[in-house]
C-alpha cells in the first residue's frame, strides 16, 4: 500500500471522518477516496495537499496526523 493511501485510511479510521465527508469537502466522488483508500489509486502531490486542507477544515488534529504519516520527522533535528 502506497505511504499517502496507508496514512488517509488510518487517519479516517481513527478520527471517524467517512470517505463520503472528505469527499464532499474536496468536492469530487467518493469512488475517488475509496479507490485512494483501497490502494488502487495514488493521490497526486497536488491532490495531497487538497486532502490534508479538508482535513483541517474537518479536524485539525487529523490533518496533522496525516502528514505526520505521510511524511515522517523530515523535519525533526537529526542531532
Amino acid at each position: 500500500m502506497g505511504r499517502a493511501n496507508q496514512a488517509l485510511k488510518e487517519v479516517l479510521e481513527t478520527y471517524r471522518i467517512s470517505q463520503n465527508r472528505l469527499a464532499v469537502m474536496l468536492g469530487i466522488d467518493r469512488s475517488a477516496v475509496f479507490k485512494w483508500v483501497r490502494d488502487q489509486r495514488e493521490p497526486s502531490s497536488e491532490t495531497i495537499v487538497e486532502i490534508t486542507k479538508a482535513l483541517q477544515q474537518l479536524n485539525p488534529d487529523a490533518a496533522r496526523a496525516f502528514v505526520q504519516l505521510y511524511l515522517g520527522d523530515i523535519l525533526e533535528d537529526e542531532g
